[in-house]
């Protein structure tokens, strides 16, 4: 599997995962546009990569924002004249508190951060994948989202609009070349503690090695009959 020249576009960049991707994509030879909210965690990712001015695009973009989306979308297509690639890894999580208790602004919190931000994305870079006539769409899941637990309900209404979101988009892009699917995890074990200090809690946790090792497979020509699949990456805990 090459992907040599293909042109990524990675949201939540700056991430244990984000950036994780990041590097092993830019190891393969793809062209980066990466986006994120923080400045100056963005500069030293980009500064951490090494790549000539030619192969990287970096954008600090509130994804909350439609115009600001399009904005960055019309910057990649001119830098790179394409796109092939689409990693949505912004993340969030906030709970802890029955349904009784939560705020409203607390579902608005994850509606924003998990709904908003992909329809934003969805809206202004699919177009690009499709215009090519080759696309890989991954986004992250949690299986909370259709097995919600007591006290993560907020959560748990942002992925699950997520999830419907992406499946319906991932319908509308057969025929066009373009696939669209998600991982699904419990918890990114950035600080891979399930390696360095295993325990019954944390063996269900997912490195953001491993997952990027399951990106790898759908952004080859060998996954390209996988469409609107949701993976477990959490295994049987």
């Amino acid at each position: 599997m090459s992907l040599e020249e293909r042109v990524a576009i990675i949201t939540g960049a700056t991430g244990g995962l984000g950036s994780r991707a990041t590097h092993t994509l830019a190891g393969l030879g793809v062209n980066l546009a990466l986006l994120d909210r923080e400045t100056d965690r963005l500069a030293a990712l980009a500064a951490s990569l090494d790549l000539p001015g030619s192969r990287i695009l970096t954008r600090t973009i509130n994804l909350l924002d439609p115009v600001a989306t399009a904005s960055a979308a019309e910057g990649v297509a001119a830098k790179f004249g394409r796109a092939d690639i689409l990693l949505h890894l912004v993340g969030g999580w906030t709970g802890g508190k029955t349904l009784l208790e939560a705020a409203a602004d607390e579902v608005t919190f994850m509606l924003n951060q998990h709904v908003w931000t992909s329809f934003n994305v969805i809206q202004a870079f699919v177009p690009l994948l499709v215009k090519n006539g080759w696309g890989r769409i991954v986004m992250i899941s949690s299986p909370f989202a259709s097995r919600p637990v007591a006290r993560g309900g907020p959560y748990a209404i942002g992925k699950s609009g997520q999830e419907a979101l992406f499946l319906a988009l991932s319908q509308e892009l057969k025929g066009t070349g373009v696939t669209a699917n998600l991982l699904q995890a419990k918890t990114i074990d950035a600080k891979r503690e399930k390696v360095s200090a295993p325990s019954a809690e944390n063996s269900s946790w997912t490195t953001p090695e491993e997952l990027t090792a399951s990106i790898l497979y759908l952004l080859s020509d060998e996954a390209a009959t996988i469409n609107g699949a949701k993976i477990p990456l959490y295994g049987s805990s």
